[in-house]
């Protein structure tokens, strides 16, 4: 029998809609929410410790969050029953290239992993910095210790949602010191030698899009949310859209200016910018609560990514349908579940790829930042090809327009992460395991609907509790 909401109106239905939308969207929009953490931190670095052009930095990033946001609008009302990029990419250019996005999305959730639990094991610091020389263990060790706690099921999403709810409450508490504080007496170092305010923040911003790294999130998430008809989750999804936008650009504008006005520049080594806020603006409890939230916040994010990540790869492992059909290109075992309905296999593969990239980085968030924002874009980029041609073939020249548009910032940012150099290594990995994958699909004789893997992901999460 169909669990799905009835259509009719009343009290306790709407009650009902609304508390499933509230749990559903902040708990989606965890990972955007946590990347404030470091993202901002990221661009004041990226801009040698210029205040002055910082605040400009992160109005263009949620500038071009907003674009991608309303592109990925268009996204979900396309495929009501979730899929994503990988969805649209399969549609618009055959199920092949689907594996591009997959695997763009594989290297994004152990970058994910990796930068949340460094991020958090920094907030740790910034309260206790007797902790700093044991930063890469005790990074490693929370790696470990999420991991541990998903072998044990999964997190259920009115958790995420609270977290993300607590994080809110005491930035706003924090925002509101920050009103009264004077300002901080910072060096102010201005633009790096040889670059105009122009082009020093074109050169900054795109190290600053880790911001938006999981804004794509209600596109393939609303697959979970099958009590709902299709015209539901395409709300939901839309809904979860605009209050991403609206919660990550108005805390993170709210932090810039505020960093801006008060003067709080780059960090010592054993803090973040946004703690040297807090410190500085608000009471000791509201500093120390301001920590725990945040550690815990980007502890679920990472989490998520450890749910998200293995449900993945047991979506494209070998498998029978209860149909009667074989489906599938990856090994068996990384299908199996334990009795906590936890892809384990999957998890260690994700535990041991995510304490790789923390060492590799020294358990420090400011250095895996500069390979986050790569994998992400790529999988946004090949989305809004997609939606481009969609468009083209149906003849919505708005919505081409708005596509391309959205695709060439996207492919600039993206490029400009790559001119980096070493951020090229995001770009290289998601290409091998794309090119693996695509491998081991004509291996298995090319079936069918691989591209619907990270709907088939979500859906699996919420028949498993999520």
């Amino acid at each position: 029998m169909s669990s799905r909401i009835p259509s009719q109106s009343g009290p306790g239905l709407l009650r009902s809609r609304s508390a499933l939308l509230l749990g559903f969207a902040f708990a989606v929009m965890a990972d955007p929410v946590s990347s404030v953490a470091y993202a901002i931190e990221a661009a004041l670095r990226a801009l040698d410790g210029d205040l002055a052009l910082l605040a400009p930095t992160m109005v263009l990033v949620v500038a071009i969050i907003a674009l991608v946001i309303l592109n990925y609008r268009q996204l979900v009302g396309r495929y009501p029953g979730g899929g994503g990029a990988s969805a649209a990419v399969g549609e618009a250019f055959g199920d092949g290239w689907s594996f591009l996005p997959i695997g763009a999305l594989v290297v994004d959730f152990v970058l994910t992993i990796a930068i949340s639990v460094s991020a958090g094991a920094s907030a740790v610091i910034a309260y206790f910095p007797v902790l700093a020389p044991w930063r890469l263990v005790l990074a490693v060790a929370l790696v470990l210790v999420v991991g541990g706690m998903t072998w044990f099921g999964h997190l259920g999403r009115l958790v995420f949602a609270a977290m993300t709810l607590a994080f809110i409450a005491v930035a706003v508490i924090v925002l509101a010191f920050g009103l009264f504080a004077q300002p901080h007496a910072a060096v102010n170092p201005g633009t790096a030698a040889g670059q105009g305010p122009v082009l020093a923040v074109v050169l900054a911003f795109p190290v600053a899009m880790a911001l938006a790294t999981g804004v794509e999130a209600p596109s393939s998430a609303i697959a979970q949310l099958g009590q709902l008809d299709n015209a539901g989750r395409v709300g939901f999804g839309r809904v979860t859209l605009w209050l991403t936008l609206a919660v990550v650009g108005a805390i993170t504008l709210g932090l810039t200016f505020e960093a801006v006005r008060l003067g709080v520049g780059v960090p010592p080594a054993e803090s973040t910018q946004i703690a040297e806020l807090a410190r500085l603006v608000a009471p000791a409890p509201v500093f120390a609560a301001f920590q725990l939230v945040t550690a815990l916040l980007l502890l679920a994010a990472a989490s998520s990514s450890f749910q998200a990540g293995p449900g993945l790869l047991k979506a494209l492992a070998r498998h029978t349908t209860a149909r009667g059909e074989n489906v599938g290109i990856l090994a068996v075992p990384l299908g199996r579940t334990n009795v906590h309905h936890t892809p384990y296999w999957g998890t260690v593969v994700f535990a041991v790829l995510a304490a790789a990239a923390t060492a590799a980085a020294g358990g420090d968030d400011q250095e895996l930042v500069l390979f986050y924002a790569v994998s992400v874009f790529l999988s946004f980029l090949a989305g809004l090809l997609s939606m481009a041609l969609f468009s083209h073939r149906d003849g919505r020249r708005g919505h081409l327009v708005l596509n391309a548009a959205g695709a060439l910032v996207v492919a600039f940012t993206l490029a400009a992460n790559l001119a980096r150099g070493l951020p090229a290594i995001s770009l290289g990995a998601a290409g091998l395991i794309a090119a693996g994958l695509f491998g081991a699909w004509v291996k298995a004789g090319r079936p069918r609907g691989t591209r619907n893997a990270e709907a088939e992901a979500e859906e699996g999460l919420a028949e498993d509790g999520l």
